[in-house]
């Protein structure tokens, strides 16, 4: 493992859980009054660059040299004017977080945490595959969910994430892979999972906004079935999911009966299994080629019996899916253990034989805390730690 390291940024203060699609107050403007053109859609330039009368194809240069060249600032725009760059060095930026930690996993994970504008800081992770590269970003700075086995899940919630700290993850990524500007074949970051840090649902607009500008052809062109969106059952906001943003579709299950998933997932106590499973079954699209993926952490002798296996299956029933099958990433203070591999293996089993796909997710880069359900900032862990 490599680690390099930058000062710390103190967090904000906490929040109480917000409303779904609650309005999220911008983030204060910078003092020097410019605007941030990461987060904004290809009109929103072509507005402001009629505002400054400028044609609107300025836009479309702008929108290349940041999403598909990687530009950070408007010096290297070199088909732009450099009285025209100068103007707009005056009144905008190019929104990049600023790298409080990278760290690099024996298996070759890559794990960065971004320290945002107001000091906020989240996590996102690169997990290379030799054949695909996928980015989980995050939604959230902490989580309004307290999943007991999900170690974000300990950490307060702080705020939303606005769409260009969404987007400026990808830009990061993208920095650090030297994908700029990105090759036709052989790319490092081909797909994008909502999996990192809060519950994606709860920040709807941004994250729509966000991952429209990822499938924008004219910058990272990711197709819909690249994306991923991992909610932990927020009912209301599933259909509008698939009927707007059309991505995919994953469920954070983790348990078979309401009673245990009542304490090991909480949400379940206000949307409960049934309504859950009602709209994995009415989501837009689904298809034997557009699945819906359950994903399930294997805890030793709490979910993990034949029984539960074959009452998963039911449950299912009918549903074009697949179950990720997860082995339990320990983090420190965590009370649970991981599945035996056996145990595993025959969960699966059972799955499989069902005719489901139960694929068991080899975790990836469990040294440096970034495997599924170890994001956590450093921050908050340190505050943790000190009993802050």
């Amino acid at each position: 493992m490599t680690t390099t390291t930058a000062p710390e940024a103190v967090l904000p203060t906490g929040a109480n859980k917000p409303e779904i699609d609650a309005p999220q107050a911008p983030l204060a403007a910078r003092a020097d009054g410019r605007r941030n053109l990461v987060g904004l859609t290809r009109g929103e330039i072509a507005a402001a660059m009629t505002a400054l009368g400028e044609k609107p194809f300025r836009a479309q240069q702008i929108w290349r040299w940041i999403y598909v060249r990687g530009a950070t600032s408007f010096e290297g725009m070199t088909d732009i004017s450099k009285a025209l760059r100068a103007r707009l060095e005056e009144r905008f930026y190019v929104f990049r977080p600023a790298i409080s930690r990278h760290q690099t996993s024996t298996d070759g994970t890559q794990k960065w945490l971004l320290r945002m504008e107001d000091g906020a800081e989240i996590e996102c992770v690169h997990i290379p595959e030799s054949d695909r590269g996928t980015l989980c970003v995050s939604s959230q700075v902490g989580c309004t969910l307290t999943c007991k086995f999900c170690h974000t899940g300990t950490q307060r919630l702080v705020r939303n994430l606005e769409a260009t700290e969404i987007v400026a993850q990808l830009l990061s990524a993208r920095d650090a892979l030297g994908e700029w500007p990105p090759p036709e074949q052989g790319r490092k970051l081909t797909n994008i999972v909502l999996m990192g840090m809060g519950e994606p649902l709860f920040n709807y607009d941004n994250v729509a906004r966000a991952m429209s500008i990822a499938r924008d052809p004219e910058g990272f062109g990711l197709s819909r079935r690249k994306i991923t969106l991992s909610t932990s059952g927020v009912v209301p906001m599933i259909r509008r999911c698939g009927a707007e943003m059309g991505i995919m579709l994953a469920i954070s299950l983790h348990a078979v009966s309401d009673e245990l998933r009542d304490h090991l997932v909480p949400i379940n106590k206000k949307w409960p299994i049934a309504e859950l499973m009602a709209a994995c079954r009415d989501y837009p699209g689904l298809s034997n080629a557009r699945r819906i993926t359950f994903e399930y952490v294997m805890l030793k002798d709490v979910n993990d019996s034949l029984a539960d296996a074959r009452a998963l299956v039911k449950l299912i029933d009918g549903i074009p899916a697949k179950v990720n099958l997860i082995p339990f990433n320990p983090w420190p203070g965590s009370s649970f253990e991981c599945s035996s591999w056996d145990q595993i293996e025959k969960f699966s089993d059972v799955v499989a034989e069902a005719g489901y796909t139960s694929p068991v997710r080899r975790p990836r880069g469990r040294d440096i805390l970034a495997a599924c359900g170890q994001l956590k900032s450093d921050t908050e862990r340190a505050r943790r730690t000190h009993g802050a």
